[in-house]
């Protein structure tokens, strides 16, 4: 678990309720359809490969591939001390799954493109918001 300063989070509901508090489980979990076995992210009410609601939530790896990535020098949050990185990781799981989350615990010089990644968490009450670090066993 990641201790960070506080961030804005959005308000739970059935949709995306399994993707924010997974965390407390230290995994990572993502609704997939039960259909045609599509991974969904961000969460949504229906598949939008079959267009079915036939959706549960499933663990994730947990592990991923820095796709691409920004360094922050803006303080937007006068919580969030600056500079930090905002990556889109790309799991494993599915071709073009992805998300966007924030890189920690390596320094700016050291990111690249490819670079394999492990998900951590930051607990804050009860969200437990995903973030990706430098998978060292990789």
């Amino acid at each position: 678990m990641v201790t960070m300063p506080l961030r804005r989070v959005p308000s739970l509901n059935d949709h995306n309720r399994g993707f924010w508090t997974a965390g407390s489980d230290n995994e990572l979990r993502l609704r997939r359809c039960q259909n045609c076995r599509f991974w969904i992210h961000p969460p949504g009410p229906i598949c939008p490969r079959c267009r079915r609601g036939n959706l549960r939530w499933e663990a994730t790896t947990g592990k991923g591939t820095l796709f691409t990535f920004t360094v922050n020098h803006k303080a937007w949050n006068p919580d969030v001390p600056v500079p930090y990185t905002i990556g889109i990781v790309e799991l494993p799981e599915q071709e073009g799954l992805r998300l966007t989350s924030n890189i920690v615990g390596c320094g700016v010089d050291d990111l690249f493109v490819g670079m394999p990644l492990r998900v951590l968490f930051e607990q804050q009450e009860e969200f437990f918001i995903p973030v990706f670090a430098p998978d060292a066993g990789a």
